[in-house]
């Protein structure tokens, strides 16, 4: 099984004192397995382009543009029309109006047969998606960091 990497747990591991968890579950899967989307990225410059202190700006640019890429060469993922129509469905079988970052990242890890790794398992409870969190997934992904939900939620009709 591969993964999807979120935002966040990437910004985990960029902390001076990261979760012993997360760079532990990040250490023991070969680079092969991670992918990362460019909304992540997209994410991940919006936080830059927030920073005002400049050193610290520069650091992030450097790794946004330099070891990011090479860490994850080939295994970038666009939202091309394959996830777009995935994403589509999904929040079809939802029947709501679901936030467009996370609904996008559930599709294309759907579409991609992917597990999505984050903090906010919550966030992905309804797009039938499996989620780990790698926060509590010190054994591994059969933990209790390990979320499946099956079917994506749908709406109730009165």
């Amino acid at each position: 099984m591969s993964y999807l990497v979120d935002t966040n747990v990437l910004s985990e591991l960029r902390r001076k004192s990261p979760d012993r968890n997360v760079v532990r579950w990040f250490e023991e899967r070969p680079a092969r397995m991670l992918f990362v989307s460019v909304l992540t990225l997209g994410e991940i410059r919006k936080g830059i382009e927030r920073v005002t202190e400049r050193r610290l700006r520069t650091r992030l640019l450097d790794w946004l543009e330099g070891e990011l890429p090479a860490f994850f060469a080939g295994r970038v993922l666009d939202v091309d029309r394959r996830v777009a129509d995935r994403w589509g469905r999904l929040l079809a079988a939802l029947g709501r109006p679901a936030p467009a970052i996370d609904s996008l990242l559930a599709a294309t890890a759907s579409f991609h047969e992917l597990r999505v790794v984050t903090r906010n398992v919550r966030d992905f409870d309804f797009y039938g998606v499996d989620v780990i969190d790698p926060w509590e997934a010190a054994g591994g992904d059969e933990s209790p960091g390990r979320h499946r939900v099956n079917e994506p939620a749908r709406r109730r009709r009165a």
